[in-house]
């Protein structure tokens, strides 16, 4: 039980690990990993953490900025191929790296 003059810390945010590219129908999807970003702003911003979840928690965070931004160059590259107004393009498979 916390003491009256030591508020409550959240517990630690769980040990990061790399977000997984949405590639399975297990994996999370961008809107959830966007969600999560924002979560973790928000507890960053409150700073109520210890050094040690901060740390954790930009760490998430890093991971998680790089999966989204992975998956808006994807969305971006499939616009501008459907989009594409040259002469004589043809349709081509989408080659996701």
């Amino acid at each position: 039980m916390p003491s009256p003059d030591r508020p409550s810390v959240a517990a630690p945010p769980a040990a990061p690990s790399p977000p997984q590219d949405a590639s399975g129908p297990d994996e999370p999807s961008f809107e959830a990993h966007l969600a999560e970003l924002e979560a973790l702003v928000d507890t960053l911003e409150r700073g109520d953490l210890t050094l040690e979840q901060s740390l954790a928690a930009f760490e998430r965070g890093v991971l998680l900025t790089r999966t989204c931004q992975r998956a808006l160059d994807a969305a971006e590259q499939k616009v501008r191929i459907l989009t594409s107004s040259a002469e004589g393009a043809e349709p081509e498979p989408f080659v996701d790296e």
